[in-house]
């Protein structure tokens, strides 16, 4: 019987880190209608993640994150399945938010702006969902 405690175990700790995970992207996502502004960001950000992991001059730790990253944005399986409300859809933007809180606080946000690719007022969009705004020059 140890083979299936073993299993037993397996699986509810891989339950629990998944219900651990669940409940930190309910704590980082974005509020109000940031959400619906970081949905709309998407294309200009994806482009935005692989100039910035393509950018030698940033740190390695930086590059390292944006190109798991995009490892994780391409692959066709969600962390959260898209039946469940609210996080369902919304929670490769809150992972693609939160990465690019850390990158933007190591990086700087000039270095962020230098490879947007969008418009100003999708920058500023992106500066207030990485809740960077008050540090932007």
């Amino acid at each position: 019987m140890t083979g299936w405690d073993l299993l037993i175990g397996l699986a509810a700790a891989l339950l629990l880190a998944w219900l651990v995970l669940v409940a930190a992207l309910l704590v980082v996502r974005p509020r109000g209608g940031l959400l619906r502004e970081a949905l709309r960001l998407l294309p200009d950000v994806l482009r935005l993640i692989r100039r910035l992991a393509a950018d030698r001059t940033l740190p390695r730790g930086v590059r390292v994150r944006l190109g798991l990253l995009l490892a994780y944005l391409a692959l066709p399986i969600d962390l959260v399945p898209d039946f469940i409300p609210v996080l369902g859809y919304a929670d490769d933007a809150i992972i693609v938010t939160a990465v690019l809180r850390s990158v933007v606080r190591r990086a700087g946000l000039d270095a962020v702006r230098a490879h947007w690719p969008g418009t100003d007022d999708g920058f500023a969009a992106l500066t207030r969902l990485t809740g960077l705004r008050e540090s932007a020059p």
